[in-house]
């Protein structure tokens, strides 16, 4: 090779956004549990990332923004489960931002 790998991703990516798209009302990282369990993320190969949350009972979505050395970190509201779980398969069919 001469230096250049290929970068293979293993996890999903975020489909693009669609006309019609729900927006989901981020608020800043507040901690509200001393334990969050990741269940499932987007692959952290670009700028902006996601991952699926479940604490105290409740999922919630994080959005994970990369700029340089920082790192910001939005969440969606905290929701039943299955309600956050529809909400997380329309994020990543691009239905929903």
């Amino acid at each position: 090779m001469d230096g250049w790998e290929e970068v293979v991703c293993v996890s999903r990516h975020v489909a693009q956004l669609t006309d019609a798209y729900e927006p989901i009302d981020w608020a800043i990282e507040v901690p509200r549990a001393d334990r969050v369990r990741v269940k499932s993320y987007t692959c952290d190969c670009v700028p902006v990332f996601y991952e699926l949350c479940q604490a105290a009972g409740l999922m919630f979505i994080r959005r994970l923004s990369r700029g340089g050395d920082v790192t910001v970190v939005h969440e969606s509201p905290w929701m039943r489960c299955a309600e956050v779980e529809g909400l997380w398969e329309r994020l990543l069919r691009g239905e929903a931002r």
